[in-house]
């Protein structure tokens, strides 16, 4: 499904621990458009309830994530 989304900006966090992550991933949000689709690349695995929570809590859609040997991909919709 995400491979055909085209994305306004692209994150790659891998290597860096909770929460660089999604702090960095909140501070691509605010620059983006709303309706914007933010992709977010990370090695760390408490990514996973960090983007989740966020998500829930911000308003911003999780459209979706992946799990690939280590790697977390997020793709999130800005509200």
């Amino acid at each position: 499904m995400t491979e055909s989304l085209t994305c306004a900006a692209e994150i790659d966090a891998s290597g860096l621990n909770c929460p660089l992550p999604l702090l960095k991933a909140k501070m691509a949000l605010n620059g983006l458009d709303s309706g914007a689709l933010l992709k977010v690349i990370a090695t760390d695995a408490g990514s996973q309830r960090d983007f989740h929570t966020f998500a829930r809590l911000s308003g911003h859609a999780l459209v979706d994530e992946r799990i690939d040997g280590g790697v977390y991909t997020y793709w999130l919709r800005k509200a």
